[in-house]
């Protein structure tokens, strides 16, 4: 006879009902979002491009000594030769080198863009999402408001009035874009609002603070760090606008967009290295950002759904 013991349904690991399923780890997370990532082989070429970059314009001047402080009379607009690779501009600087400094001084102020607006996007969004109603709609107005603003007019006007250095760019920079990630981020809002985890944790007595930081924001980190990504790409080429429209660092300070600007008066003459060597390096950096951006977007998405 069977014994009725052996019958019994065998008991469900601890934590576990008969029916749940184990809980996806972490570990198995951040291996999917790995795996998403590296098999997208654009963001892999991305990924390497950008590195390149940033050793490029960051390590390369240990390696590459040029004098990029004091005009060179003797090799002005040289071609590319046994005198320079990339030949110089129209002061004499080594362009090879001007590109290395002009690199770091944007990526530099790019990323300092992309980081500022994110953190007061995210603020803002997450914020105005929370609290909802007249709140949410005033905020939202103010933001529609910043949106229809001619930031080139703006711009112009500000060169007119203030001495451009780095700082001034980034703060100006960083006002005239946050509100992208501030409407991306109370979309988001909106939507873990309504979530479970959320309604228990004000059941619990959570502050509004404690909410919107320790379990909203966290949640939208999918959302906030791919839109971080766009936005050195948006901030390298408005930089660039910038500079070219004349609104850029003095001299002797290198900047893409500077040569850029400062190359184009003289390429009708033919002197193209000065102007191709800025602008193939502006266009590979904002491929190379894009191709990581959309492949984190993809990769927070499977997480997302793993979840």
């Amino acid at each position: 006879m069977t014994d009725i013991a052996s019958l019994e349904p065998t008991p469900a690991p601890s934590g576990l009902g008969p029916d749940a399923s184990p809980p996806v780890s972490e570990r198995s997370i951040a291996a999917t979002f790995g795996r998403t990532f590296v098999e997208n082989r654009l963001a892999t070429v991305g990924a390497v491009l950008l590195l390149g970059i940033v050793a490029f314009c960051f390590v390369g001047p240990m390696l590459y000594h040029t004098n990029q402080v004091d005009p060179n009379l003797v090799m002005v607009n040289q071609p590319p030769g046994p005198g320079g690779p990339l030949g110089s501009d129209n002061n004499g600087f080594d362009i090879l080198g001007r590109l290395m400094a002009g690199g770091k001084t944007s990526l530099e102020i790019s990323f300092a863009v992309a980081c500022t607006v994110t953190v007061l996007g995210a603020t803002y969004g997450a914020v105005a999402g929370y609290l909802g109603g007249v709140w949410d709609a005033v905020m939202m107005r103010i933001v529609d408001i910043g949106l229809s603003m001619p930031v080139v007019f703006l711009f112009i006007l500000v060169s007119r009035i203030y001495f451009p250095t780095k700082g001034l760019l980034i703060i100006l920079l960083a006002l005239t874009v946050w509100f992208v990630p501030a409407r991306l981020v109370r979309g988001e809002t909106l939507t873990l609002s309504t979530r479970d985890f959320v309604a228990a944790a004000r059941t619990m007595g959570g502050g509004a603070g404690r909410l919107v930081f320790r379990h909203i924001v966290p949640n939208a980190a999918g959302t906030i760090i791919v839109n971080a990504t766009f936005q050195v790409a948006d901030a390298i080429i408005v930089l660039a606008t910038l500079e070219f429209l004349g609104f850029s660092l003095p001299p002797p300070a290198a900047t893409w967009g500077g040569m850029l600007s400062d190359g184009s008066q003289f390429l009708q003459d033919g002197y193209w290295w000065e102007v191709f060597p800025a602008l193939v390096a502006i266009v590979v950096t904002v491929i190379a950002v894009n191709f990581v951006g959309d492949a984190l977007r993809d990769a927070f998405d499977v997480r997302l759904r793993r979840r």
